[in-house]
């Protein structure tokens, strides 16, 4: 059993143990429902509390059973509460530190609730595409007012609990404790309080109205479905929380089901559910057991105080590690200091951040022009030009400074971190951190693990990627890794697509429709189109047999870099983003398009999709393959956090998954047959053809 049964005099306690954080399993509910049978047979026991062990009353549902026949295995939740409510005895839930999803329902099934200062509190199921399904929508409109609960609902953020107990009227919490620490003992008075109470009080009974009605759910549909766009639980939600307001308890309960169970067959939920599953299995390493010892990291050196150096160190200095950072002159110095200065005080300006926070973070950072003085640091990650000469000149001097066991990182994009770590005697202490631009903002991190980086190490980067609230994707060692490998390809067909007839705009507009963050060529002016220049033109020698349309290097030979040049695929009026369609660029793409003998033709959006998006499957197939991704998902993360894959679409390996690998492989076929195109490239990888073949899926 997942939950453990005491009896305290006459009062019985349930506690649920089954961590981290006391997910309903069906072992935890069997346990519930035992000791609800066990304390109402027992004449001694007049009252029982429901606690959780450890650091959370409940997170909700077993994550280990999610989405599983398991999930709804009797008893389920629904069953769990029922016998709740029928208990002939009062049932206390006392509440602390995690009270979320399931868990904040089976409180609310509960007859009274006593929780502790600093609760999180939330139903937090929109997140994954669902309402909550075991009452929620029912019970909590009826204890913190309609409002109130469909706020909470419909973000599915968390409240602390002395903030929602000041609410006026509210009805969630019959008393609050003193301290987390006092709340088992006060629970115990409480329940003795109440043993003899009846009737036994129930949410269920409790009224649910709101003064406006119909006026009050069109607006918030109105506003509710401007901002949900593409995803359809918040709008669910609210017709779940306005059935409360309209019918008796029971109907309400029978249409909370039905929106529930619709929801879980969306493809937007499943994407949502398998981007929380993934999400968690990235620092799950094969042959990296869990308790790997991790090395200590108390401060960190940075080299280069550029855009990416200075993002990198606002990183840390937001997790309260002190950061060194190093420059060639004092003047590069005072750039990187002022650039990282005016992005606190935007956010403080912006009430982002506390004044005083912002005056400890920066008292964290130092500088220094000399590479004997980050001799102490514990880790080092260098963002300097990418270009290996340049990394083997740093890396030689790091070898000489730094301390034993300091660890030795590269923010290297594409570069051969096996080289990078060769240019060390201690290669066992080299690894890739790849930031994603802004290094500040972007979740992503590509952490590169060469061939003899130390599971220490690995360990250690995977843990310090968390603490700096990353998600953080291992990949192998190869050209671009997983992300920008990948996007060669997505931008190799974004080429092809100008040659055959479509305008940069066509080609953004259709992906941005499919959900993308930006198209092609607006990432493009926006990262700089002098990066993928100075890549290709790195990459010439060993890819001069790969196909590509040349107008990406017209482009840049033009001088066309992007925003910082107000000119690349668009023209930008300075100071402002708006991407404004090019006369010049056009004319050139026409030019050469003429030059190579083609006659454009009209390629409809959905081909425009396909291509792009294909391209970045078969590639992604070819990286599993290779052992660069140990995981599909690992895959769909990194286009998610990384390069503004659509989230409702769950990453590009899941899409596939859903359109059918079946499907896809004719697509590929298609493609193929077009002489414009590269038909090498589009023979599917053997693992999509294998998959296809067996009907299996990538997951």
């Amino acid at each position: 059993m997942s939950a453990d049964y005491q009896v305290h005099g006459d009062v019985a306690v349930i506690s649920l143990n089954n961590p981290p954080v006391n997910g309903l399993g069906l072992t935890t509910r069997v346990g519930i429902t035992d000791g609800l049978a066990k304390a109402n047979a027992d004449a001694a026991v007049k009252a029982i509390i429901i606690t959780g062990t450890g650091k959370a009353f409940s997170g909700g549902a077993d994550i280990k059973e999610f989405g599983s026949p398991k999930a709804m295995q009797e008893p389920n939740l629904l069953s769990v509460i029922l016998a709740i409510e029928n208990s002939s005895k009062p049932v206390v839930a006392a509440m602390h530190s995690v009270v979320m999803g399931g868990g904040l329902e089976l409180a609310l099934g509960c007859h009274y609730r006593i929780a502790a200062p600093g609760c999180s509190v939330a139903l937090p199921e929109v997140k994954l595409g669902l309402l909550p399904g075991a009452g929620g929508t029912q019970r909590l409109p009826r204890v913190l007012g309609v409002e109130v609960a469909l706020n909470m609902i419909v973000s599915g953020e968390p409240i602390k609990s002395e903030m929602l107990a000041m609410l006026p009227g509210q009805k969630l919490f019959d008393r609050m404790a003193a301290s987390a620490e006092s709340l088992a003992g006060e629970a115990l008075a409480y329940a003795r309080s109440v043993a003899a109470a009846r009737p036994l009080p129930l949410v269920r009974n409790l009224p649910c109205k709101h003064p406006l009605g119909d006026a009050y759910f069109q607006f918030t549909r109105n506003m509710v479905g401007a901002m949900a766009k593409n995803f359809p639980a918040p709008l669910k939600c609210i017709a779940a929380v306005e059935a409360a307001t309209r019918m008796k308890f029971d109907e309400g309960m029978l249409a909370e089901r039905d929106l529930f169970i619709n929801l879980m067959w969306t493809p937007e939920s499943r994407a949502l559910r398998h981007l929380f599953m993934a999400e968690r299995a990235t620092s799950k390493i094969a042959d990296v057991p869990a308790d790997t010892a991790q090395r200590s990291i108390g401060s960190l050196a940075v080299i280069g105080a550029g855009t990416m150096g200075g993002g990198i160190a606002m990183n840390f200095l937001n997790a309260g590690i002190p950061v060194k950072m190093l420059e060639m002159k004092q003047e590069a110095l005072d750039r990187g200091i002022a650039t990282i200065r005016k992005n606190y005080e935007s956010q403080v300006n912006r009430g982002k951040l506390k004044q005083d926070k912002y005056e400890q973070r920066m008292a964290l950072l130092s500088t220094t022009l000399d590479y004997a003085d980050l001799k102490d640091a514990d880790m080092v990650i260098e963002a300097v030009f990418e270009e290996m000469g340049v990394k083997e000149t740093v890396f030689k001097k790091l070898d000489a400074v730094m301390k034993p066991g300091a660890i030795l990182a590269s923010n290297t994009s594409t570069l051969d971190m096996n080289r990078i770590a060769s240019f060390t005697a201690r290669p066992q202490d080299v690894i890739g951190t790849h930031f994603f631009s802004p290094a500040n903002v972007m979740r992503l991190l590509e952490v590169v693990r060469a061939e003899k980086t130390g599971k220490d190490v690995l360990a250690t980067v995977m843990a310090l990627g968390k603490k700096i609230k990353k998600t953080t994707v291992v990949s192998g060692v190869c050209d671009g890794f997983i992300g920008n490998r990948m996007i060669e390809q997505y931008s190799r067909q974004a080429g092809f697509l100008l040659n055959e007839g479509c305008t940069p705009a066509q080609v953004d507009k259709a992906v941005e429709k499919f959900g993308f963050a930006m198209g092609p060529f607006r990432m493009g002016d926006l990262a700089g189109n002098d990066i993928g220049w100075a890549i290709r033109k790195r990459r010439a020698v060993e890819r001069a047999n790969l196909k590509y349309s040349k107008t990406a290097d017209l482009l840049c030979e033009l001088g066309r870099f992007g925003q910082k040049t107000n000119a690349g695929w668009y023209d930008y009026v300075p100071g402002k983003r708006d991407a404004i369609p090019s006369e010049l660029v056009l004319k050139m793409i026409a030019a050469h398009r003429e030059s190579l003998g083609i006659t454009p033709r009209k390629v409809p959006d959905d081909e425009i999709v396909q291509r792009l998006v294909f391209a970045l499957v078969n590639e992604g197939a070819h990286i599993l393959e290779d052992g660069i991704a140990a995981k599909a998902s690992d895959i769909d993360m990194v286009y998610i956090t990384g390069y503004g894959f659509p989230v409702f679409r769950g990453g590009p390996m899941h899409y596939a998954d859903q359109f059918g690998l079946f499907n896809v492989l004719q697509a590929m076929n298609r493609f193929a047959a077009n002489p414009l195109d590269d038909a090498e490239f589009w023979k599917p990888a053997p693992l999509i053809t294998r998959l296809a073949a067996e009907g299996k899926s990538f997951s």
